[in-house]
């Protein structure tokens, strides 16, 4: 993340939101805001950061490149 306003920040953030919004946002209707406030955290905790495959780390989930890392690591 850098400037304020710059470009490629605010490509993460929107692609980001889409997928929040499809994903969690759009599925129902919540009937309270603890509800939609649980379901943003356990869908980013249990399917953003594990699940999803990052052109950073190789196209590895998270959880992938980490194990590999501290494997490559411990000895």
């Amino acid at each position: 993340m850098g400037r304020v306003g710059a470009a490629g920040d605010n490509a993460a953030m929107e692609s980001f939101f889409a997928l929040l919004q499809k994903n969690v946002l759009n599925t129902r209707r919540w009937a309270t805001r603890q509800q939609l406030r649980l379901a943003i955290v356990t869908w980013i905790e249990r399917t953003y950061h594990r699940r999803r495959r990052q052109r950073r780390l190789g196209r590895l989930t998270p959880i992938e490149f980490e194990t590999i890392y501290q494997a490559a690591n411990a000895g």
